[in-house]
């Protein structure tokens, strides 16, 4: 079988605070992009975990996301039987956009399929959540208020009445750097997200106000060329514009279907461009 792993945006990020397990509690919004990789499962007649990734360099060992997810589900279920996965990846890597996660969810998803497992999706969700704060997101899919480290998720039915312009520049933003440049600040008298995409996704000068990124000015202070980014789109047209999680993808909201080639004109050719239409919708695993 061969599923879609999807990336997701960040519509707006706050960092609530540090927590005493050493993470950090935060306030987001999942969303998902028409950008996916390929995971290929299918069963080897040789015991252990087959993996290969093809459109990047990426390690085949217990570093890969992948490969963790496929021996947890072992090590979780007792089941060791051969198994091959191909990666197709063209997400991004290091880009904010959730693409690691994803792919894992996908081999968990998937290895419940093959195997015909007995296991929940909310059960998939709690091993998730031991791979990556973002899994359980992936497993679940849809728009999600995310809340704790990204995997307390509570489901928002909007719609987004947007075409979504995704600009990734080749530079990755470790996600634990950031962390550890952030400065936390208290936010007094704070607009529920929930309520303003719910009730006010169709008023973009409202979203400008409220929504906001708190990795953007020490991202932005590293790297100008994000900034530049996020100040080109809006100089085109977007009605809004944000990094997309630690960064370095940022995204722009447009009214009207945007000109591809005349928004890739902006950027240099090594810029990933992804464009996601209002009407989307991921399909089903």
């Amino acid at each position: 079988m061969t599923l879609r792993a999807y990336a997701k945006i960040n519509i707006g990020l706050h960092v609530v605070g540090k927590r005493p397990d050493g993470y950090h509690n935060i306030e987001t919004v999942f969303h998902p992009i028409d950008l996916y990789d390929e995971v290929a499962i299918h069963e080897h007649e040789e015991e252990g975990i087959h993996f290969q990734s093809l459109g990047a360099n990426l390690p085949n060992d217990h570093r890969n996301l992948c490969v963790r997810a496929a021996q947890l589900v072992m090590d979780v279920t007792g089941v060791h039987r051969g198994v091959e996965i191909v990666l197709i990846k063209r997400i991004p890597i290091g880009a904010g956009l959730g693409g690691g996660s994803s792919d894992a969810a996908a081999v968990l998803k998937g290895l419940v399929k093959l195997w015909s497992l007995d296991i929940t999706a909310s059960e998939l969700e709690l091993l998730g959540s031991s791979l990556g704060s973002d899994v359980p997101y992936f497993i679940r899919g849809g728009t999600a208020f995310a809340t704790g480290r990204g995997e307390i998720l509570e489901p928002l039915m909007i719609t987004l009445p947007y075409w979504i312009t995704v600009i990734t520049p080749p530079i990755h933003i470790s996600t634990a750097w950031a962390y550890r440049q952030l400065e936390l600040r208290q936010q007094t008298m704070r607009t529920d997200w929930k309520i303003l995409l719910t009730n006010g996704s169709r008023n973009p000068a409202e979203l400008r106000s409220h929504l906001f990124n708190d990795f953007e000015e020490v991202v932005f202070r590293h790297h100008t060329e994000i900034k530049n980014i996020k100040d080109q789109l809006l100089k085109v047209g977007a009605e809004v514009a944000l990094m997309s999680g630690s960064g370095s993808s940022v995204f722009g909201l447009f009214h009207d279907k945007p000109a591809f080639d005349a928004i890739s004109a902006l950027f240099p050719s090594s810029y990933h461009l992804s464009v996601t239409s209002p009407s989307f919708h991921p399909l089903a695993a």
